[in-house]
């Protein structure tokens, strides 16, 4: 059975960039670590981070279905390859562990890091966010 797992805050670089352990959901690795960056965004922009740390808490678009309202733009955005690799990276320092796993899929929790100050200025840019 998979949990649900919510992402933690780790802090924040001195460069502001925020630090985040999520998790993602894959038939390999790969397809499952890529997930987690799309989640570890998603929640950076929809949701905010919950929890204890340093992180920014709030979400970056405040708007009611933001998501729906600009369904076109975000399916472009998160797709595979999308706009959103450019405002996360993975740290290749700390491993990649299974979760949970069954026949046909694999859950790993990774570590990464968020570019907020930059995926606020795209979204502004892109006329998401008022500027």
């Amino acid at each position: 059975a998979y949990a649900n797992f919510k992402p933690q805050c780790l802090g924040v670089a001195m460069d502001g960039t925020q630090n985040l352990r999520v998790f993602g959901k894959g038939k390999g690795k790969a397809q499952a670590i890529e997930q987690a960056k799309k989640n570890a965004v998603s929640e950076v922009i929809f949701n905010g981070i919950q929890g204890s740390g340093d992180c920014n808490k709030r979400p970056l678009v405040n708007e009611v279905n933001a998501r729906e309202r600009y369904e076109d733009y975000f399916n472009a955005f998160f797709a595979t390859g999308g706009a959103y690799t450019k405002y996360v990276r993975l740290d290749e320092n700390r491993t990649s562990r299974i979760k949970a796993q069954t026949d046909d899929l694999v859950q790993y929790g990774v570590t990464v890091s968020i570019d907020r100050a930059a995926l606020r200025a795209r979204l502004q840019d892109d006329g998401i966010l008022p500027k």
